[in-house]
């Protein structure tokens, strides 16, 4: 006589703990389960209203906030906690992410700070940049002779960082008289570079040579500036004087908005000007290369750190633009859903989104989508919808926005003198997860990937609350382009065959292109 027994291992049919559910075993034949896709569908709908139900990105204010708009701000390079915001009353405050509280607070310029740029070393150097015409030099760490005791006793690297830069406003007091008296904070200005006065500005009866941009080189210790006489100057931090200046760029005169080297390409930096142009130039041959001229301007430009041949800009039309720039005569993508100009952008260490902060109030999140590929995230759709809309009741026009560097958080500064911090992942759980959560969470995302057609789970996982403001704006956007659509129909439909074509969106945005 035969018999056949069941055979498992003892790991297959044992929990791993007391407080662990017990293992099942399941019939994986297809016929046995005829429902199976009902069901799966039934998941996915609770699956997006979890995600949604969870949602709470907004996770506070930074302490300690700015007494004025919030103009810039600027994220380190090397390490994660430390940032750095300017203000347009002309003070630099250094803050700790991880405490969520200002280490510092420097009386940097006299006019608003117009930039900030960490360096791309681990000394902790950062540079600012003044509406008045100067840059100056930072470092987030004071200096050791203000940091060490009198008998040379050395602290912890987190006693130096979250407490000895923190001062209480007396210190803070003392610590700007001494500035104004000419000597140095233990933060400092360790270095002060400043152009020659311009004649030309003089004549005009204001300063030409205010700087409204820096941005830092990758590799080299060397940084730029985008002044207000229209042009371009390369620095080096052991000299004085720019090394090297673009002026007269494409014979225009208009003062040059931003100015941002490029990841990869050491000697390739792109910039935006006033005349609605975006251009880039090689320092190496001290030429331009290439521009292209918009409809309407562009307030910011960022590079994609990831895919550096590729960045995006901001645009007063209420939308953001990434570029080819080896194919500038048309945008790669065009993402929409402001009502208002878009002030700031900044990418994801990931490089797979950006974030945008416009002044309408709210701040958006696209993923990107490249032209003939597959999306990055679910959500984005070809036309450039934003997958997520953050706003708060109380805050106003956003000036800037950034990514940390371990890709979770987003940073926002307004108008309302407040910095905010949020998730980037609105219904992300902050901490460490157990492997049956992140199994779960893994297949409730799939679920809801595989279902967002339709339309009950693509309604749930869309849907997000605006302001009222925006959502009247919108619906306005929408009706006039409508009118606009219908408008192009009928003078193709009552025109002479051939004479007249419609002209997409992506190439309504473009002028010109000027080599």
């Amino acid at each position: 006589m035969k018999v056949k027994a069941l055979s498992r291992s003892q790991a297959s049919t044992t929990r791993s703990s007391r407080h662990d559910l017990r293992v099942t075993h399941k019939n994986l034949n297809p016929s046995a389960h005829p429902q199976a896709r009902a069901r799966e569908y039934t998941r996915a709908v609770t699956a997006a209203k979890l995600d949604r139900m969870f949602a709470q990105p907004f996770l506070g204010e930074l302490k300690g906030g700015h007494v004025d708009a919030v103009s810039c701000m600027a994220m380190s390079r090397s390490n994660l906690c430390p940032m750095a915001s300017g203000c347009v009353d002309g003070t630099v405050r250094v803050w700790d992410l991880q405490r969520r509280r200002m280490v510092v607070n420097l009386e940097a310029h006299s006019r608003g700070v117009s930039g900030l740029v960490f360096g791309n070393g681990i000394e902790g150097t950062f540079y600012s940049c003044g509406e008045e015409g100067i840059v100056k030099a930072w470092s987030i760490f004071p200096r050791q002779s203000y940091g060490a005791t009198a008998d040379g006793d050395d602290s912890s690297d987190d006693e130096e960082y979250g407490k000895k830069p923190m001062a209480s406003r007396e210190r803070n007091r003392k610590s700007n008289a001494v500035e104004e008296d000419g000597a140095e904070s233990p933060h400092g200005p360790h270095e002060v570079y400043r152009l020659p006065p311009s004649r030309g500005g003089a004549l005009r009866g204001h300063d030409s040579n205010a700087f409204h941009s820096i941005d830092h080189h990758w590799q080299h210790s060397q940084f730029a500036t985008a002044s207000s006489d229209a042009a371009v100057h390369l620095w080096d931090p052991e000299r004085s004087a720019p090394i090297c200046t673009f002026n007269n760029l494409w014979g225009g005169d208009d003062t040059v908005t931003t100015v941002r080297y490029n990841p990869a390409e050491r000697d390739l930096m792109a910039h935006c000007s006033n005349d609605r142009g975006i251009g880039l130039h090689d320092t190496r041959a001290s030429s331009a290369l290439q521009k292209t001229v918009m409809s309407m301007r562009c307030n910011c430009l960022e590079w994609n750190p990831m895919e550096p041949y590729m960045f995006v800009v901001g645009n007063e039309d209420y939308n953001a633009y990434t570029f080819d720039m080896r194919k500038l005569h048309r945008p790669t993508g065009m993402y929409k859903g402001h009502v208002g100009a878009v002030m700031d952008v900044a990418w994801s260490p990931t490089g797979t989104e950006f974030v945008t902060g416009s002044y309408d109030r709210t701040i958006r999140i696209f993923s990107v989508r490249k032209e003939g590929g597959a999306a990055g995230h679910a959500g984005s759709a070809s036309t450039g919808v934003a997958r997520d809309v953050y706003h708060a009741k109380r805050m106003q026009r956003v000036l800037c926005v950034g990514y940390t560097s371990d890709h979770k958080y987003v940073l926002s500064g307004s108008d309302d003198t407040n910095l905010r911090l949020w998730k980037a992942r609105s219904s992300e759980k902050i901490g460490q997860l157990s492997a049956r959560e992140e199994s779960s969470l893994q297949y409730r995302k799939a679920l809801v990937q595989k279902y967002v057609h339709l339309p009950e789970v693509k309604r749930i996982s869309k849907s997000r609350r605006v302001p009222k403001f925006v959502k009247k704006e919108t619906q306005m956007a929408m009706v006039q382009k409508e009118k606009q659509r219908r408008k192009e129909g009928n003078v193709a439909k009552h025109s002479k065959p051939g004479t007249t074509k419609f002209t997409d969106e992506k190439a309504k945005a473009i002028v010109k292109t000027v080599d």
